[in-house]
């Protein structure tokens, strides 16, 4: 087992209970390690860090709990950094959705331009992150779970020497969207998702051992009239049938932008807005956990649930228990392994996980229905980790107009113009207008 030293970037979050269970689900997996909260908020640390002894003395486990908010302390002398945490906190990401809705354009915490504010956000703490860890942990690795992940490793990956390997759970539950809006049986879809992150699509799916497709399309036809509380998952099963592969159903947002506009702008709420009503309870309930003796969380009042960041917990078993599981994640796409994209592409696929790393399979093409736009958001991405990383304002205009929610260069002028004056206070100055 791996008797190692973790540091969570993160971890007085509101994720942060839901992680810590997970991680003392597979505590037999890591018995005898330290883990070290870091955070900014020393009283959601303690809260954290209370429930997470308490669940490792509870279970019979030999695990040490540290918290701090000084984050190159906290990175001394560890073997693996977990990163998982939101600059900004909620209500950066309100800003994110409200601004681009004024300009006729989709506000979304990891697409479009409110995707691109996250990266620029985030970069800047994994900047710092990537600095600290070259003076007092030079042979740390990355295990990223902050979005958009896909850029957090391009900005990484590009400037610096540190093993930076980001996850999503995305390829595993992207084909179920799909079966269950066809009324199929999930377990029968077998989809190999690949792309860039949020958007990968299939180059390979069959459903009971034949092709999807003609039996997706059956279905589609059979369903495309009637009503259905599944709206999204319609969407994601209309765009499969109509491109022949599987999307990863954030796609949504680009080939169905219209209506979905209008659904946001019509909605009384965004996403962030109605996850920070929940926040108050989420850290009530956390509070009452604490004081227990037992904790045990309740996923209705958990944001996020019991099991988080679930995919990259096993990642770090899997590279540290040397045990070749097969997991999703991203990596840049060193030889070519994904045809379509430049080497230095952070890309998504499968592969597996042992001591010696992550080995990517080999794989199709994707089909030139979905390609063009998938290397359009791949270029996208690659511009906005430079501008996060060291660039300039017209640096990331020029990542904004690239991005295919947005219309012109003078929208993307102006939103940026409006976002980065509004989120000036978690930018650095080079990126102000």
């Amino acid at each position: 087992m791996a008797r190692i030293k973790i540091a969570y970037l993160g971890g007085g979050s509101s994720r942060a209970p839901g992680t810590m269970a997970s991680f003392m689900h597979h505590g037999a997996e890591f018995d005898g390690s330290e883990f070290v909260l870091i955070d900014l908020d020393p009283a959601h640390l303690e809260i954290v860090k209370s429930i997470t002894e308490k669940m490792a003395r509870n279970a019979g486990l030999d695990i040490t709990v540290t918290a701090t908010t000084d984050q190159r302390e906290g990175l001394r002398d560890v073997d693996a950094v977990l990163s998982s945490f939101r600059p900004g906190g909620f209500a950066a990401r309100a800003i994110d959705e409200r601004i681009p809705l004024k300009h006729g354009v989709i506000g979304q915490e990891t697409q479009g331009p409110g995707g691109m504010m996250m990266a620029l956000r985030s970069v800047q703490v994994i900047k710092e992150l990537c600095a600290n860890l070259a003076d007092v942990a030079p042979k740390a690795r990355i295990f990223n779970y902050t979005n958009p992940v896909n850029i957090v490793s391009q900005a990484v990956a590009d400037n610096t020497d540190i093993p930076i390997v980001s996850f999503c759970e995305g390829p595993i539950v992207f084909p179920p969207v799909v079966a269950k809006a066809a009324g199929l049986d999930p377990d029968k879809l077998v989809a190999n998702m690949t792309g860039i992150n949020h958007n990968c699509w299939s180059n390979e799916a069959t459903y009971d051992g034949q092709d999807a497709f003609p039996i997706l399309r059956e279905r589609w036809e059979a369903l495309r009239d009637r009503p259905t509380d599944d709206v999204n998952g319609l969407r994601a099963l209309h765009l499969a049938v109509a491109m022949e592969s599987i999307p990863s159903d954030y796609f949504n947002y680009y080939y169905f932008k219209d209506e979905i506009l209008r659904e946001r702008q019509l909605a009384p709420m965004t996403r962030s807005e109605v996850i920070m009503s929940s926040l108050d309870d989420y850290w009530a309930h956390y509070r009452e956990q604490a004081e227990s003796g037992a904790p045990e969380l309740d996923p209705a009042r958990s944001r996020g649930g019991i099991h988080e960041l679930e995919l990259a917990i096993e990642a770090i078993s899997a590279f540290y228990n040397d045990t070749g599981a097969r997991l999703p994640f991203n990596i840049p796409n060193t030889g070519g392994v994904l045809p379509g994209f430049d080497e230095r592409t952070v890309v998504e696929l499968w592969g597996t996980v042992d001591a010696k790393g992550f080995h990517p399979e080999p794989q199709k093409p994707l089909p030139r229905s979905v390609l063009g736009i998938t290397r359009q958001l791949a270029d996208y991405q690659i511009l906005t980790a430079k501008a996060a990383w060291d660039g300039t304002v017209a640096d990331a205009v020029r990542a904004m107009a690239a991005n295919p929610l947005v219309p012109s260069l003078t929208v993307a002028e102006a939103l940026y113009g409006e976002l980065a004056t509004a989120q000036a206070a978690w930018l650095p100055e080079r990126l102000i207008p």
